[in-house]
């Protein structure tokens, strides 16, 4: 493989505008020689923002966006011509190796499954994250893509999930959970218990049973397992906690002189702790079982967040994990 990478950016989709994306891609490129960007957009107000451009970024017109709004099926019929579809549609011609998104998420899918087409025998897709945790990293499916899932589902999640924590986090043997209300066996719904039966008859896997909520941080699992109802409600609720965290965190520090000085001193520990904490460090979701890189970026993402989403695309890229779970899955699937 090419140590270039190119990403395609849809410029146009997110809640705060192109201005945002741009002043994202700039900083991304400075950081790495080896990438270029195409910011997919209404050219005369990316040129602007670019201020004379850059040499490894270059626009592609796009006529349409996508609004939060819409339907992803009226979308899917109607807005081929938009920024999201175009971006996608560089990934699926090989003029990019990855593309990254903050727009409508259900279009987003639809136009994924459509332009770039899922993995052989892999039902739905699912939106996959790498969180913090006490010593390492946690990679959460499904954070929203499918409400509603079967067994077979979990099952097709948890495969690609250990395959991707493979590749990114470089672990053997990863350890699989399946999110639960509690560790017993007895617990949960019929889709989990019945996943949960699937998945210790795998020889492929290292399943390790049930965690619960607390556990996401703990460093219990590397690829923790749910439908995309309950994940996007844990990922809220962490991203939540965490911003009412720093907050405090600011507030206590700033609002006496006692508070100044302590904060003074605990700078260097607290400025690790906010990274760590922040959720905008963690931007970036995968949209995993597309045959191709494709990073789901918050949709209110400010410039630090889409420079992560960014960052998270060209990771993928450089791991080649849609060519290493598509060779393994041949193998586990069939």
């Amino acid at each position: 493989m090419s140590n270039s990478i190119t990403i395609a950016v849809d410029a146009m989709s997110g809640d705060r505008g192109a201005e945002v994306v741009v002043h994202a891609a700039l900083e991304a490129v400075r950081e790495n020689e080896a990438l270029s960007l195409v910011l997919v957009g209404i050219r005369s107000e990316l040129e602007a923002l670019l201020h004379g451009g850059h040499p490894r970024i270059r626009i592609v017109e796009a006529a349409d966006v996508v609004r939060m709004n819409e339907r992803p099926s009226h979308a899917l019929r109607h807005k081929r011509n938009s920024s999201m579809a175009i971006a996608l549609g560089l990934v699926r011609d090989g003029e990019a190796q990855g593309c990254v998104s903050a727009g409508n998420t259900g279009a987003l899918m639809a136009f994924g499954r459509s332009l770039i087409r899922m993995y052989p025998g892999i039902e739905r897709p699912a939106i996959a994250k790498l969180i913090p945790s006490l010593r390492g990293r946690c990679l959460v499916l499904d954070l929203g893509a499918n409400v509603d899932s079967s067994a077979e589902n979990l099952y097709q999640y948890a495969l690609m999930g250990s395959l991707m924590a493979s590749a990114v986090s470089e672990l053997a043997e990863p350890r699989v959970a399946l999110l639960n209300v509690g560790e017993e066996e007895i617990k949960g719904n019929e889709q989990v218990r019945l996943a949960s039966h699937m998945l210790a008859q795998s020889e492929t896997l290292n399943y390790i049973g049930y965690v619960e909520g607390s556990d996401l941080f703990r460093n219990v699992a590397d690829v923790v397992v749910c439908d995309g109802f309950v994940g996007n409600i844990a990922l809220k609720t962490g991203e939540g906690v965490a911003g009412l965290l720093i907050e405090l965190l600011e507030q206590a520090f700033t609002r006496s002189m006692y508070g100044r000085i302590v904060g003074l001193l605990a700078r260097p520990v607290m400025g690790r702790l906010l990274q760590l904490m922040d959720p905008s460090r963690h931007n970036g979701a995968s949209l995993l079982g597309l045959q191709g890189v494709v990073i789901k970026s918050h949709g209110n993402a400010n410039e630090r967040a889409m420079l992560a989403a960014i960052r998270q695309a060209v990771c993928e890229v450089t791991h080649e994990v849609p060519r290493r779970i598509n060779d393994r899955l041949d193998d586990l699937l069939f």
